[in-house]
C-alpha cells in the first residue's frame, strides 16, 4: 500500500513538472522516429547497416534454407544407380537438388573411373567451393556486429562533447536545455548501435552454426561415397 501509493505521487509529481515545462496547449509525445531523428547523420549510418545486415542474413537464409532440401534416401538411390550400371542416371539424380551435397556426389561421379585419390581430390575441392559460396558475405555481418556499437560509441563521444562546447560558451548562464541537445543525441546514437550489433551478432551466430551442420552433413556424404567406390572392388 505504501509503495503503491509512493509510486503515485511520484507519477504525479512528474506529470506537473513537465506541464510547467511544456508551453501551454502542447501535449507531451514520444515517438521512435523523433528519438531517432534527433540521434544527428549517424543514425543514417546505423540505419544503412542495419539494412545491409538483414539483407545479408535474409540472403543467406535462404541459401542454407534451399542447400539443406534433399530426400534423406539420396545416397541410398545413388548407391542403387551406380551398383547398377545406371551412372546417367545417378547423374540425373544429383542435377534434380540444387543442393552442395547432390554437387559433391555428382563431381564424384564424373570423376568414376579414375584412382580414388584423384576423386576424393576433385569432391573435397568442390566441397571447398560450396563452403566458400555458403560463407560469403558473413565477415560483412561480422563487421557489422562488431562496428555498429563503435559507430554508437562514436555517437556518444560527439554527444558529449557537443554539450560540454555548449557549457563552455554558455559562460554562467548555464541553462539544462544546453546539455540536453548533446545527451540526447549520444544516448540515442549508443541505444541505435547496440541495437543494430546485438542483432547483427546473433544473426552471424546464427548462420554460422547453420553453415557447420551443412558442412558436417557433406563431410559425412563424401565419406559414403568414397565407401560406395570401395565395394565393387572388395567383391
Amino acid at each position: 500500500m505504501f509503495l503503491a501509493l509512493l509510486l503515485t505521487n511520484l507519477n504525479t509529481t512528474a506529470t506537473e513538472a513537465v506541464a510547467e515545462v511544456l508551453p501551454a496547449g502542447e501535449e507531451m509525445s514520444f515517438s521512435l522516429i523523433g528519438m531517432a531523428a534527433k540521434g544527428g547523420w549517424l543514425m543514417l549510418v546505423l540505419l544503412a547497416l542495419s539494412i545491409i545486415a538483414i539483407y545479408i542474413f535474409g540472403q543467406k537464409w535462404w541459401m542454407i534454407r534451399k542447400a539443406g532440401r534433399i530426400d534423406k534416401n539420396f545416397m541410398k538411390d545413388i548407391h542403387d544407380f551406380i551398383h547398377e550400371g545406371k551412372i546417367k542416371s545417378a547423374v540425373s539424380l544429383c542435377e534434380k537438388y540444387d543442393s552442395p551435397v547432390a554437387r559433391l556426389v555428382e563431381k564424384g561421379i564424373e570423376r568414376m573411373g579414375r584412382p580414388l585419390q584423384d576423386i576424393q581430390t576433385a569432391v573435397e575441392n568442390t566441397g571447398n567451393v560450396e563452403v566458400a559460396r555458403l560463407e560469403k558475405g558473413l565477415p560483412i555481418l561480422a563487421t557489422i556486429a562488431g562496428g555498429a556499437p563503435m559507430i554508437g560509441f562514436l555517437g556518444t563521444v560527439m554527444g558529449m562533447i557537443q554539450a560540454f562546447f555548449n557549457m563552455s560558451q554558455a559562460g554562467n548562464n548555464i541553462d539544462i536545455t544546453l546539455l540536453s541537445g548533446g545527451i540526447y543525441t549520444a544516448m540515442v546514437t549508443t541505444v541505435g548501435g547496440l541495437i543494430v550489433g546485438i542483432l547483427a551478432y546473433f544473426g552471424y551466430n546464427y548462420l554460422t552454426s547453420s553453415i557447420s551442420n551443412l558442412v558436417f552433413r557433406m563431410e559425412s556424404t563424401t565419406i559414403d561415397f568414397m565407401d560406395l567406390l570401395h565395394e565393387p572392388a572388395d567383391k
